[in-house]
């Protein structure tokens, strides 16, 4: 999509480093404008937009592209590794691009139970109220660690599951 920048006067292309850079904390990201759309930016920006932390942090993960592009290599990996494991064990999920799953949890039980049986455990997902998302979960995707103790308490969750 950059290519189309400066054909079209009206597109802004914005990137956060907030997943795949693995920085969500700093609140930074970037943008690609034709160069009249900047210029308006520029004219009604805040002098003091961006914080000195966050300038900082932001330059190193663009001048470390490689440690960038292991993460990305991370997260793919992990990401089919836990969708593969939770289809093992019942979860029906929606194919991803993202640093996390959308998994459909078991007949029999909905993503609050799921989310409070995790809870105990020190797992946090997230639930989707919203309706036809009740019985699902999002699942982040961590480090390798952090994710086997993920689908550690899954396997532990179901097998208590099928005995109660």
């Amino acid at each position: 999509a950059l290519r189309l920048v400066n054909r079209y006067s009206n597109l802004l292309l914005l990137r956060t480093f907030s997943k795949s850079y693995a920085a969500a904390g700093i609140r930074v990201g970037f943008g690609f404008g034709h160069p009249e759309v900047i210029g308006r930016l520029r004219n009604i920006q805040n002098m003091f937009n961006m914080n000195v932390i966050g300038h900082a942090v932001g330059v190193s993960i663009l001048a470390h592209r490689a440690t960038y592009n292991e993460n990305h290599r991370h997260i793919r990996h992990e990401r089919e590794r836990v969708r593969g494991a939770l289809s093992r064990l019942g979860f029906s999920v929606t194919p991803s691009h993202a640093n996390f799953l959308l998994a459909r949890v078991p007949a029999g039980r909905d993503g609050v139970w799921w989310h409070a049986c995790l809870k105990r455990k020190k797992i946090l997902v997230a639930v989707l109220p919203d309706e036809g998302l009740e019985d699902c979960i999002r699942v982040s995707i961590g480090t390798k660690p952090q994710m086997d103790a993920f689908l550690a308490a899954v396997e532990d969750i179901s097998g208590a599951q099928t005995i109660s």
